[in-house]
This record gives C-alpha cells, sequence and structure tokens, in this order.
C-alpha cells in the first residue's frame, strides 16, 4: 500500500517564520539580561556619547565652514563675494569700476608709448639743432668777410669798397 505523505505547500513559509520567530525570542530573551545586568545601560550611555560627540565634531566643522565663508578677504579672491545678494544689486557699478580701470591701464600704455616718442624726436631735433649749428659754422667761414678776401686775391681780384654811397632807386 501506499504511505499517505503530507504535502502542504506553505510549509517552508511557516517553518522560516518559526525560525525568524525563535531569533527574535532569543534575542528579546539576550536584551531582557542584558538589561538586568546593567550592560545594556552602559551601551545606551555609550551610544549617546558618541551621538553628542559626532553632533559637536558636524557643529565645530559648520562653524568653522561659516567662519570661512564669512571671512571677506578669503570670499573676494576666491570669487564667492560676486554671489552674494548684497553685491549682486551693486553688479552694474562694479562692471563700471572695472571699466574705468581698464581704461586706465589703456590711457597708460597709450602715454608712455608717446612719452617715447616724444624722447626719441626730441633726440633727432637735439641732432638735427646740432648738424645746423655745423653748417652754419661752415657757411660762416665761407662766407666771412676774411674769407671772401681771401678768396678773390686767390683770384687775383682786390675788393675795394664804392666810394659813393649807394642810392635808392625809386
Amino acid at each position: 500500500m501506499y504511505k499517505d505523505t503530507d504535502f502542504n505547500p506553505d510549509r517552508e513559509r511557516e517553518e522560516q517564520a518559526a525560525a525568524e520567530r525563535e531569533a527574535l525570542a532569543r534575542t528579546i530573551r539576550r536584551e531582557v539580561l542584558r538589561m538586568n545586568s546593567g550592560e545594556a545601560e552602559e551601551d545606551l550611555r555609550a551610544d549617546r556619547e558618541q551621538i553628542e560627540a559626532e553632533r559637536a565634531q558636524q557643529q565645530a566643522e559648520e562653524e568653522s565652514a561659516r567662519r570661512r565663508e564669512a571671512n571677506l578677504w578669503r570670499q573676494f579672491f576666491s570669487g564667492r563675494i560676486l554671489v552674494h545678494n548684497m553685491v549682486r544689486k551693486h553688479y552694474r557699478y562694479i562692471a563700471i569700476i572695472a571699466g574705468m580701470f581698464l581704461w586706465s591701464i589703456a590711457m597708460l600704455f597709450w602715454t608712455l608709448r608717446l612719452d617715447i616718442r616724444y624722447a626719441q624726436l626730441s633726440s633727432e631735433v637735439q641732432l638735427l639743432h646740432e648738424r645746423s649749428i655745423r653748417l652754419q659754422e661752415q657757411c660762416y667761414r665761407c662766407s666771412s668777410h676774411s674769407a671772401i678776401v681771401e678768396s678773390l686775391r686767390e683770384r687775383g681780384l682786390d675788393l675795394y669798397d664804392p666810394l659813393r654811397p649807394n642810392e635808392v632807386i625809386e
């Protein structure tokens, strides 16, 4: 004859639930024993102290970050100052000031270039002036009274003054 076997499709699920209930009961018993011995209170106190220490460390980090953010020099050099609401309404003025800085720099270089050009032209004028003085000296040497008299003597001519004064022709 055939042996009748009990087939229950929910048997695995029921066994698993029973195992979980047993594990939960063991955990509860272990925790009850810890509570009675005072060990759980020490663990709770240690956990609270650790949470408070973490919270204090986080607050200290937030405070130092807030101080770093509040430092105007750091904000200025990092560029974060431009995103503050206080500065946003003054962007127009900041742009005008930046434009004036650029304009003043351009004017500075332009005047430096003109100054260099002026110095070059001034030295050229001085050289031309010296040259003109040398040429005037040469011209004077050639056209002086003594030079003319000497030149005429070399050619065999005498220089004399007219006997009567010059007449004005009308």
